[in-house]
């Protein structure tokens, strides 16, 4: 099996995404192992159930799952080196809680630069 990602090393970034950046189909980059991308989403989308902070990130990179590219990779790799700075952030569900979890559903309209449908989320 080969090393997914190396980021002991990395520069940290503060956003999981950058300020106001939004993915779109990029039809003119250069494809690559669409095996390898699933992969490092399925890494992450593990994580969305105790890092909010993630979902929105994780989700706009999931959408490209069919035909990434390098800006699709960039993406999720600047994910990784947030994640590398904010380690010990996050929900811990202790097992005998009597906390009562509570969840929202956002909708952004128009939202998708590729199909300009809307698109939403919930945790």
């Amino acid at each position: 099996m080969r090393n997914v990602t190396n980021f002991n090393t990395c520069a940290l970034v503060d956003t999981p995404m950058v300020e106001k950046s939004k993915l779109d189909e990029d039809k003119e980059g250069k494809a690559v192992d669409p095996s390898h991308y699933r992969g490092m989403i399925g890494t992450l989308l593990y994580l969305t159930a105790s890092r909010p902070d993630l979902h929105f990130a994780i989700c706009m990179c999931a959408r490209y799952q069919a035909r990434p590219t390098k800006k699709h990779l960039h993406a999720v790799k600047r994910i990784f080196r947030y994640l590398r700075g904010t380690i010990n952030r996050g929900l811990w569900y202790p097992k005998d809680s009597s906390i009562a979890l509570k969840t929202f559903a956002d909708a952004d309209h128009a939202g998708c630069q590729d199909t300009r449908r809307s698109t939403s989320g919930s945790m």
